[in-house]
Parts: structure tokens; sequence; C-alpha cells
């Protein structure tokens, strides 16, 4: 089974979601990032027992500064998966896509672009 998901999206592979800090989801969008998302274990099945939930809580975080500097919260998300749900992989993509989308650009990068 080929899947298909949005050509624009970047796919960054981390041994765990836990690894994930709130500061290199905010630089993300520094360096021009529409949106993030951070698909993680299902929550209580992480191999690293609270990886997961550490995501999680940071992601939040994470919205919190973005809505704080008026970038949008809702531009970061956090999901959780099996490795086996592929489709449900894709659907998440095509939809966070379609929001992006609808948000419009990055306004950092749309401020950086209009310095410059």
């Amino acid at each position: 089974m080929r899947l298909q998901y949005p050509s624009n999206i970047k796919i960054i592979l981390i041994p765990c979601t836990g690894k994930v800090d709130v500061l290199y989801i905010l630089r993300a969008f520094e360096k021009g990032a529409d949106g993030v998302y951070v698909v993680g274990c299902l929550e209580g099945d992480c191999f690293f027992n609270n990886g997961n939930f550490r995501a999680r809580k940071r992601v939040e975080q994470a919205q919190k500064i973005l809505d704080a500097i008026g970038v949008g919260g809702e531009r970061a998300q956090m999901y959780n998966l099996s490795s086996s749900e592929a489709p449900r992989f894709v659907q998440i993509a095509i939809e966070m896509d379609e929001k992006i989308r609808a948000l419009g650009p990055n306004p950092i990068k749309a401020a950086k672009q209009k310095a410059a």
C-alpha cells in the first residue's frame, strides 16, 4: 500500500517525541514553517515510558507562546498514533495541510519578507 501525503510536509525522524523541545518547534516557525505537528506513540504505549506525555506538554507550551506573539497556537499540534496507522497519518497530514493553508502564511515569514 503506497499512501500519498502532501509533498510540502517535511518529516523529521527522532527516536522519541520526548526529545522534541519547545525551542525546536519555535525555531521551525522562526525559519519559516507555516505549521508544525508532532506525531508520537499512543498515550501509555511509549517505549521510553512517558516521552509522548512530555512532548504533549511541550507542544502546549509552544502553542501558548505562539498565541502570545501573534503567530497562532493552532499552527502547532500533537497527535498520537500507532505505527500501524499509516492511513490515519496521511489523513492527519492532509487535515493539517488544509488547516495551515486556511490560516495563511506564517506571520514571522511574512514580516521577514516585508523587511527584506
